[in-house]
């Protein structure tokens, strides 16, 4: 899963393909240097505590 965040670090979209998030940000004209695009981690485990 990818998150696309923009500079103020608001989670702006979440989608598994890559391209997709790229997509949204050219979409809604967010440039290279206004958005941060990052692999959100898949398996997450709970622990119990």
């Amino acid at each position: 899963m990818y998150g696309l965040y923009d500079k103020e670090g608001i989670l702006r979209f979440v989608d598994s393909d890559k391209d997709a998030c790229i997509a949204y940000a050219e979409l809604f004209e967010l440039g290279s240097t206004n958005y941060c695009l990052m692999d959100l981690a898949n398996d997450t485990k709970k622990s119990k505590g």
